[in-house]
């Protein structure tokens, strides 16, 4: 059945385009339950694709032009087809650009395209809409053009996107996980590797709720790139008096008799949020095969006071939230999700108490930070496809 969206992207395809969209595709965003900042220091992280993404409706044109048209911001762009291209600016359309220029250094031909994006995902919110935006055009591209590349390794040219021509250190977790999503399930990812698991996430009793604290940041103008270089330098260090690849080739109790190797106490701090992390994942994913949603909140809310007190990129607006849900008696565990500095939390709410809690977050929040939050249930769905279009 054709959803509500799709009539109206491809309405708003025909008037703007004067015919009708060939394809739509659609890419969910992602939350990660656990596992925060591990995916570029080679540990092993929780993510689930989320039911809120991006569509992109698409047909070919003959006039060798590309036409990035988006329902969520003003600017459009019309480019001449070429062998090459260059980021400019902050515009959103460099996402799908950077896609298109990655496919034609690899040697993929294209040609003219027509192209309406829309996200329901909050923009700059930690719910990966930059991965959602560049999957979504590589698997599109990718299926119109009858490329032939595997779903990992479009996920793969995407972490190369981002991190080439956007311009973020980012490791492959968000690629992956809206590319390789499946409904109800939790992927255990090791990002090193690529080695995965599906692990079953049944929420029941509870909803997993998003919380976007609306305040945006832009993970190229934060501390995201320093802390990938803090790890670097803590690893370096530990590099001198252990054979390891990555930080999260060390266990608790190593890390602990080396320590003495880091000799800043803030990269020290770092690692160590990278090492108990790790840890807590190992004991998330006993908790799902166990179904002790319990166990799995505290380890959320253990979570979180790593990233706020030793990796130090939570910030007022996703304390207040987290220490709300603590207060609430129908929430279990909750933690900000994402690279921090703002964006969301996740949390574990009893269905019957959600409407309650809603209520009572956005009352709390707007009064310690002056503004409300947005709030919303989610479903654990799957990842990349298209979708009928008749």
């Amino acid at each position: 059945m054709i959803s509500a969206i799709q009539k109206d992207l491809q309405k708003e395809f025909f008037d703007r385009f004067q015919k009708n969209a060939e394809h739509i595709f659609f890419c969910p965003g992602r939350i990660n339950l656990i596992g925060e900042h591990l995916d570029y220091n080679g540990g092993n992280v929780m993510p689930c694709a989320i039911s809120q993404g991006t569509y992109l409706a698409i047909s070919r044109n003959s006039d060798k032009l590309f036409r990035f048209e988006c329902l969520n911001f003003p600017e459009k762009a019309t480019l001449h087809l070429q062998s090459s291209y260059s980021k400019t600016g902050k515009a959103w359309f460099n996402y799908p650009l950077g896609v298109i220029d990655r496919l034609l250094q690899e040697g993929h031909g294209l040609s003219g395209l027509d192209m309406l994006f829309y996200g329901d995902l909050a923009i700059g919110a930690g719910l990966s809409s930059s991965a959602s935006i560049e999957v979504l055009t590589a698997f599109t591209l990718n299926t119109i053009f009858q490329f032939d590349v595997p779903l990992i390794n479009i996920a793969l040219l995407s972490k190369k996107v981002e991190n080439e021509f956007i311009g973020v250190s980012c490791g492959i977790m968000d690629q992956f996980a809206v590319s390789m999503g499946k409904q109800n399930k939790a992927i255990l990812l090791n990002c090193d590797t690529l080695d995965y698991e599906y692990i079953p996430f049944e929420t029941d009793p509870y909803i997993l709720a998003i919380i976007n604290s609306n305040k945006q940041r832009s993970l190229t103008e934060s501390k995201y790139n320093e802390r990938f270089t803090e790890c670097g330098a803590a690893l370096k260090l530990l590099k001198q008096g252990l054979d390891i690849q990555n930080l999260c080739d060390i266990d608790l109790a190593t890390f602990d008799l080396k320590k003495y190797l880091v000799n800043d106490p803030v990269l020290q701090k770092r690692a160590l949020h990278v090492v108990s992390e790790m840890v807590r994942v190992k004991d998330a994913v006993i908790a799902l095969q166990t179904k002790d949603l319990g166990v799995l909140g505290k380890l959320m809310y253990s979570s979180h006071e790593s990233l706020k007190n030793l990796y130090e990129v939570s910030g007022k607006e996703l304390d207040t939230i987290v220490d709300f849900c603590k207060k609430f008696n129908g929430c279990i565990g909750a933690r900000m999700t994402g690279a921090g500095f703002g964006g969301c939390a996740i949390s574990l709410v009893r269905k019957e108490a959600f409407d309650d809690f809603v209520k009572q977050l956005t009352k709390d929040y707007k009064d310690v930070i002056g503004y409300a939050p947005e709030i919303f249930a989610s479903e654990i769905g799957d990842g990349v496809k298209e979708l009928i279009n008749d």
